[in-house]
């Protein structure tokens, strides 16, 4: 089984907040990466366990995190999105997806480090259905056929994901504790807002996703599980949270007839919003 793993960094038990752990210049990055690497590297060897034969780690936070040189040997890993980019060099010869360190869209109540893309996003939807990160990729890998069968990160995440992807196998290392959208703040108060949670111990962590991801990919031997259906045409609507050097609400909306990977390769035209509700 060949397996495209997603990874991101503010979804890993152990990452506090943005600020000194999940920015490049924070003075605990670097362990932030080693935290990260280390349940990348339990999912794998759940995976391979279970009988995967190939698996490429997609590094998909902002500056890069993925330490390569603790990475497992038996992977092989990339960095940059190729052509498109969408949807990010996966294809149909791929098996399944899976995501390790991933963390829940903005807005959500009790998210931990919650954002789409950055914090200066209030919403991303299609077709009314709203996603985050998570749903962007794994909708294009429905459209090609290719299931996504686990996801590990907060809690307000692991229901993101089994909310999309009813029977997904997901792992819960952490969760936030701060009720409320924060759909009222601007990106520098969002991003202080959305920093409260309750960690597992790291160890503890990894070897939950190990079990999780060896779960996942026996399951997907036997299952259908993992793939969404959501029908054409497709809208996606952008919904923009000012910032301190721009106080305007701002929307952006495109349609595709056919395609979501196409949808998501539109750029953004964004316009000043009617209210910031």
């Amino acid at each position: 089984m060949k397996i495209y793993m997603m990874t991101d960094l503010e979804g890993v038990a152990g990452v506090i907040n943005f600020q000194d752990w999940a920015l490049s210049d924070g003075r605990y990055y670097n362990l932030a990466r080693e935290f990260m690497t280390a349940e990348v590297n339990s999912a794998v060897d759940g995976l391979f366990e279970g009988g995967a034969t190939e698996i490429l780690v997609s590094d998909g936070h902002g500056p890069g995190a993925v330490n390569i040189h603790q990475l497992d040997s038996r992977v092989e890993y990339m960095r940059g999105w190729g052509e498109g980019p969408w949807p990010l060099i996966l294809d149909n010869t791929f098996d399944a997806l899976v995501y390790v360190g991933q963390h829940s869209k903005s807005g959500t109540p009790y998210g931990h480090l919650a954002h789409t893309q950055s914090t200066n996003y209030l919403d991303m939807s299609i077709n009314g259905i709203s996603i985050g990160e998570f749903g962007q990729l794994a909708l294009c890998a429905s459209e090609l056929g290719v299931r996504t069968i686990f996801g590990s990160g907060d809690l307000a995440f692991t229901k993101e994901a089994q909310a999309l992807f009813p029977g997904i196998e997901t792992v819960a290392v952490k969760r936030g504790i701060k009720p409320g959208t924060g759909n009222n703040l601007n990106e520098e108060e969002y991003m202080r807002f959305t920093s409260s949670a309750i960690h597992l111990n790291p160890i503890k962590a990894r070897r939950m996703i190990r079990e999780g991801a060896l779960r996942a990919i026996t399951r997907a031997k036997n299952e259908e599980f993992g793939i969404s259906k959501i029908d054409p045409p497709f809208e996606r609507v952008v919904k923009f949270r000012p910032s301190a050097n721009n106080t305007n609400w701002g929307i952006s909306q495109e349609t595709h007839p056919s395609s979501i990977i196409s949808l998501m390769n539109m750029g953004y035209n964004p316009k000043p919003m009617e209210s910031s509700s």
